[in-house]
């Protein structure tokens, strides 16, 4: 593994700068101080899903090596909130983050690193030289076997220095609530609040503040069980199914289980929680599951699932994917149920797909989505979503979808013939702000919930504006509700008796439920368009070669049996950035042609390639029995063109220097 990760040359790892440090008492941290450990800087931000992936990958590492490891969170923020003291340390609490973090909020030790990607991993050894640089997620593997060379390494030579680290623990701030995800009402009237922060359910009273009871330890893990030891991790969504089904079922929710990659069916009546879809391992693609272990040709074999083409003719099974507790997912984080698909329907924020679950038979399926992150209508198939996280069904049957990471709002029309996906607001992955009035022009940022209001207009929580949103279908228009919130999370419409109807939002990081009117007239606000401060890579117009180097990790070879094991998909935004080169096809090596026309714009690359495990056999074939594992890596790299820009780009699917 270490030929994988290792620099060839020995280059000092520069300096950590940044406004200031989390996680560490008040103290300032430099590289000086840390010499003798094993440093590895994690460059996120706290928007990203495969951030979050990362996150959980290293606790392990962190565990086993954390008298000679110390791990450096460098937040490096996409979104204009993220740039926020405050925000940041909510997240940095929400997530249980138990290593120090650098506020990093001008980007200025992302650029010292030459970061590309969120997020990028760089490993620094006891002398303060730099020794992997890795882009994405997955290298859990790769690092323990680096780990076990740099301890060996630096104890022979007398430069590792065992102890602690210079964690320390934050004052918590949360209460009965601890960064609840999404709500639902019950037919008692009562709450059934996701407490994602506790790991567990609540169900609240209608005052919004009185625990009835309980489901779930509150201990971060997985077991099925009775409701005082199931245990969940970071549970985000929850749909209440309909009675008539529920019966036949044995249960009446399903929960998003978010980072145990599962659905979890939960009995109201005893809090009984088992699970219902999920084997627990992450999915990366739509292709097949994460870690494939099976042998044969279907290892590597594209499998081109597809979203329904006709309800007649119950197309929906062309994405089937599997049934039940034999398919892998990926952060589900919200469900809903869809009475016309007779579905439970799942925003899968980790693949940027929309999944279907099927509950009597256990059926799991792509309802829409290619996997690609972006914002791209169309087809159901053919339609890019990026971490789509909250999803509530109108009185025409169709679904509204909250896509956070393009601050969009869109929408699956469930018609005759098929899905297609069409946006109402929103532009891009790197443009977002807080702007009312006509939908083209109107903004959001990163918005994680959405709910449909008595008019057939729909509300959304406007996460990182702190606001409550409202998109007028028949105007086209998007007005503003309620602001001043704290990260609201959810919005969920309720009829009390003999009043107006109101709405309950979840404001996530001040740990409660809140009631916000519904107005006749909206408030007018119009504080500007932004766009994400990535910097953006100057490329010459004309050629431009792009490489993406992969070596398999020691102990795994390149899966040729079958032809090339690596490929390239390839686009751009506007797609008259790209007047060559685009597309999908073999190999990781790409010429593309630039237009000298587009003065800038967004490189959409995706990279894969399949290694197997497994000692080589006499004639250095791969074993039928061995273990195989399919790395990809998305990147929207933000380009402006300029005639001394570069004619080269490099970029890193597992990391060599």
């Amino acid at each position: 593994m270490s030929e994988t990760v290792r620099t060839q040359l020995r280059v000092r790892a520069s300096e950590l700068v940044g406004r200031g440090w989390l996680n560490t008492g008040g103290k300032s941290l430099d590289l000086e101080a840390l010499r003798g450990k094993i440093v590895m800087l994690d460059f996120w931000t706290f928007c990203c899903i495969n951030c979050l992936h990362v996150l959980d990958e290293l606790r392990p590492l962190e565990e086993k090596y954390s008298d000679v490891l110390v791990t450096v969170g460098v937040h490096s923020p996409k979104f204009e909130h993220e740039a926020d003291p405050v925000a940041l340390a909510s997240a940095v609490e929400r997530y249980e983050i138990h290593h120090p973090v650098l506020d990093d909020p001008e980007l200025a030790t992302w650029k010292a690193y030459t970061a590309r990607a969120w997020p990028t991993l760089v490993v620094v050894d006891p002398e303060g030289y730099i020794v992997a640089h890795l882009s994405g997620e997955g290298h859990a593997d790769g690092l323990a076997v680096l780990l076990e060379e740099l301890v060996a390494e630096h104890e022979a030579k007398g430069t590792l220095h065992r102890g602690d680290g210079p964690y320390v623990a934050p004052v918590p701030t949360s209460g009965t609530l601890r960064f609840p995800g999404k709500a639902t009402q019950l037919d008692n009237g009562n709450y059934l609040v996701v407490d994602s922060g506790h790991h567990r359910l609540v169900e609240l009273r209608p005052d919004l503040e009185t625990v009835e009871r309980v489901i779930g330890s509150g201990t971060k893990g997985y077991l099925d069980g009775a409701a005082e030891i199931a245990q969940f991790n970071e549970p985000q969504g929850v749909a209440v199914l309909p009675s008539s089904l529920a019966w036949q079922l044995g249960y009446e929710a399903v929960v998003a289980d978010t980072v145990n990659h599962r659905l979890r069916g939960v009995t109201l009546s005893s809090g009984y929680v088992q699970t219902v879809a999920g084997n627990g391992v992450q999915r990366l693609l739509d292709a097949g599951p994460a870690r494939v272990t099976e042998s044969g040709a279907g290892v590597w074999a594209e499998h081109h699932d597809a979203g329904p083409a006709d309800f007649a003719a119950d197309a929906l099974d062309v994405g089937v994917l599997g049934a039940g507790t034999g398919v892998s997912l990926s952060s589900p984080w919200d469900v809903v149920w869809s009475e016309k698909l007779q579905r439970v329907v799942i925003a899968m924020a980790g693949t940027h797909q929309i999944f279907a679950f099927e509950p009597l038979s256990g059926e799991v399926s792509i309802l829409a989505g290619s996997g690609l992150e972006g914002l791209l209508d169309g087809p159901a198939e053919e339609a890019w979503f990026a971490q789509p996280s909250g999803l509530a069904v109108d009185a025409d049957d169709n679904i509204w979808v909250a896509d956070s990471e393009t601050s969009a709002l869109r929408r699956l029309v469930l018609g005759e013939t098929g899905v297609t996906v069409e946006s109402a607001v929103g532009k891009g992955l790197f443009d977002f702000g807080f702007r009312d009035g006509e939908a083209t022009e109107a903004r959001l940022q990163h918005p994680l919930g959405v709910t449909v209001l008595p008019d057939g207009s729909v509300a959304v929580a406007d996460t990182y504006n702190g606001a409550v949103r409202r998109y007028d279908p028949a105007a086209k228009a998007v007005s503003t509700l309620a602001r001043g919130l704290a990260e609201p999370s959810d919005v969920v419409v309720v009829y009390p008796e003999g009043g107006e109807p109101l709405l309950v939002v979840v404001e996530s990081n001040k740990h409660q439920l809140v009631l916000v009117p519904i107005p006749k007239e909206a408030q007018q606000v119009d504080e500007g368009a932004s766009q994400t401060q990535r910097p953006k890579s100057p490329v010459a117009p004309g050629n431009l070669e792009l490489t993406v180097r992969f070596t398999a990790p020691t102990g795994q070879k390149l899966d040729d049996r079958w032809g090339d094991p690596t490929q390239l998909k390839i686009s751009s935004t506007p797609p008259e950035l790209l007047l060559s080169g685009g597309g999908t096809s073999v190999g990781l090596l790409r010429n593309l042609e630039l237009s000298s026309d587009v003065p800038e714009g967004i490189l959409h690359i995706t990279a894969r390639a399949a290694a197997c495990d497994g000692p080589e056999t006499e004639d250095g074939e791969i074993p039928d029995h061995a273990a195989c594992h399919l790395y990809q890596q998305d990147w929207g790299i933000p380009v402006v063109l300029q005639a001394d820009g570069d004619s080269e780009l490099v970029l890193d699917l597992r990391g060599m220097d």
